[in-house]
């Protein structure tokens, strides 16, 4: 029976993540990055294609947390003879790609089971498997090698081979504690020291919780943004300074169905709202880096912006399909690389705009360098503004004149000219201004439809899409214009689904896609938002308590949700989920405290 999506914990060093079921398998693991093929892939697949076990042998009741505000993840098992404490973890600032488990006994005797099964290539590569003596510490390893990957196990008490994995049972009493660590590095290098397990366990605990000290968010569900933040951080390369949009690939939105799609990359415009997410809530620190990953990024011919960049700032991410791989519950094809990469989206500039901005608001110095990137990304845009695009939803249809897209071609202008008007840098302001306006008055006569008092999808449809919602949040409008009140009317009327809301009607076929997908979940936080600046906060507050009730035991959300299953869909942890998590909860202690500011609420993603 395949693991629930809300089964998982995620576990990661803000290079990489591994997400640990309930039971204790760690089911997916790239190394030793967050794009790198995986040497764990039993989520797409079964424990043939990858994974590392440890549980009690017979049944047991099970509860985790993570320690404080850090992805040390703690999992307890009772069972009739004892309990143990297993604590899981990628330590944080070692320069290096570990994975460390540790088996407390707490009371009793538990019978344990133990089982470790590597696979590269995303599980198609057996690796050769060899057992010596580890130089380190004069105890004995395990290594396993295949071209230029080298995996070593080191532990307390190593599983034996057993066919093409390995296995072991042991007993762990009150008192006692096995420890084991997994270390990735290039074959050809030497291989590095044994860690100091206490050590890393406590310093990355301290090292989350001196983070956190820096957030400055104190209104309601507090805990759920705090978390929400930690995984942003979590699914932002430290060293590199991409962010990317998810841990996984291919988690469907359907099951069974076609809409699987790889996420470890990074979408400029996700990436846009992470950073508005974290600056809102206390982290300015946090723009410069990725300010200086976009300039890398997109350095060159403007005409050649891509919406996605691998995290460091590669451009080729052709995407295939994994035949070997069955799927995650058989939902086919599993698929690695983003053939959205070569689509046009023009809405993703006026993201990267609107987040710069909020960096210059929040006290980010400014860069010579970064703000002619920006002016010349904006007069590029300025030459094709008016041509049909993909939309944020990576339509796979023909190419349209998307209503949101155009919005936020306004909001690039807006942001444009704001920088030269508020903070003294140079450009056409003039020209843009003459454009702004040209958008802004395009939009409200071709994407509005006054006989339904509601903005549309595209120019060519009656239809509404949730990023419609987007249109007070970025100050296109303000929050009490009729056409705002009527097109939120209009989104419930025809997108909400067993109370939460769809991003579209998938039965148009706008998206050229075979099936159907459930709720989005970013789209009824951008509801709650919406909700929130236009003085409805009792729908606001009463939709916001039902969908933190949907994060799992330790906070973390996946893209979508099925109701009727209830159950969570799409890849896992969600960047795009939790960032309007982070934006509804501002939104609402804004609305409270009649302090509002559409203009700075936020905005949405652009994944399929």
């Amino acid at each position: 029976m395949v693991t629930p999506i809300e089964d998982y914990a995620v576990i990661g060093d803000t290079e990489t993540a591994a997400l640990v079921s309930r039971d204790g398998s760690i089911d997916w693991l790239c190394l030793p990055r967050f794009d790198s093929p995986s040497c764990f892939a039993a989520l797409l697949g079964t424990p043939d294609n990858g994974r590392w076990l440890l549980r009690p042998s017979g049944k047991s009741r099970t509860t985790r947390s993570y320690h404080g505000h850090s992805f040390v993840l703690e999992t307890i098992h009772e069972t009739d003879t004892g309990t143990v404490k297993v604590i899981d973890l990628l330590p944080l600032g070692d320069g290096r790609a570990d994975i460390l488990r540790r088996v407390e006994g707490v009371s009793g005797t538990v019978e344990m089971e133990h089982e470790w099964v590597v696979r590269f290539g995303y599980g198609s590569i057996v690796p050769w498997v060899s057992h010596s003596t580890d130089d380190s510490d004069e105890g004995e390893l395990i290594s396993a090698i295949a071209g230029p990957d080298l995996l070593v196990l080191r532990g307390t008490r190593l599983p034996k081979p057993e066919e093409s994995r390995h296995r072991d049972v042991f007993e762990v009493k009150e008192g006692e504690h096995y420890d084991f660590s997994m270390t990735w590095f290039p074959s050809w290098q030497k291989v590095p020291d044994a860690l100091d397990i206490t050590g890393r366990i406590q310093s990355t605990i301290e090292t989350s919780e001196e983070w956190v000290s820096g957030c400055t968010y104190e209104g309601p569900h507090r805990e759920a943004v705090v978390r929400s933040l930690l995984v942003l951080r979590l699914l932002t390369d430290t060293k590199r300074g991409g962010i990317v949009a998810a841990a996984t690939t291919s988690l469907p939105e359907d099951l069974g169905g076609e809409r699987n799609w790889d996420y470890r990359y990074c979408w400029l415009r996700d990436a846009s709202l992470t950073l508005e997410s974290l600056i809102r809530s206390g982290f300015v620190g946090a723009a410069e880096p990725w300010r200086d990953w976009l300039v890398r990024a997109v350095a060159g011919d403007p005409e050649d912006l891509q919406i996605m960049y691998a995290v460091d700032g590669g451009r080729d991410l052709p995407e295939r399909e994994l035949d070997h791989l069955p799927g995650y519950a058989d939902s086919r094809p599993v698929r690695i690389g983003n053939g959205a990469v070569d689509q046009r989206q023009t809405d993703v500039l006026g993201e990267v705009m609107i987040a710069l901005h909020e960096a210059r608001e929040a006290g980010l110095k400014g860069s010579k360098q970064a703000w002619r990137v920006q002016a010349a990304l904006v007069n590029n845009l300025a030459k094709h503004w008016d041509e049909p695009d993909h939309g944020l939803w990576e339509i796979r249809g023909p190419m349209r004149h998307f209503t949101h897209s155009r919005v936020m071609v306004w909001a690039a202008f807006d942001r444009a000219i704001k920088a030269v008007e508020q903070h003294g840098v140079d450009g056409p302001v003039d020209r843009w201004r003459e454009l702004r306006q040209m958008v802004h008055d395009e939009v409200c006569a071709k994407g509005f439809d006054s006989d339904r008092n509601t903005f549309t999808q595209h120019y060519e449809t009656d239809e509404v899409d949730a990023s419609l919602l987007l249109i007070p949040l970025v100050g296109f409008l303000p929050p009490d214009d009729p056409r705002v009140q009527g097109t939120i009317a209009a989104i419930e009327k025809d997108l909400l689904r067993d109370g939460f809301l769809m991003r579209y009607r998938t039965q148009t076929g706008v998206d050229g896609l075979s099936g159907d997908e459930h709720p989005f979940l970013a789209c009824s936080w951008w509801l709650v938002s919406a909700y929130a600046v236009t003085g409805q906060l009792d729908k606001g507050n009463e939709l916001m308590e039902r969908l933190v009730g949907l994060l799992n035991d330790v906070g973390l959300i996946a893209e979508e949700y099925d109701p009727h299953a209830k159950r969570q869909m799409g890849n896992f942890p969600q960047a795009f989920s939790h960032l309007t998590l982070i934006g509804a909860a501002h939104a609402l202690a804004a609305a409270a405290e009649g302090s509002t500011n559409p203009g700075q609420q936020g905005e949405s993603s652009a994944i399929a």
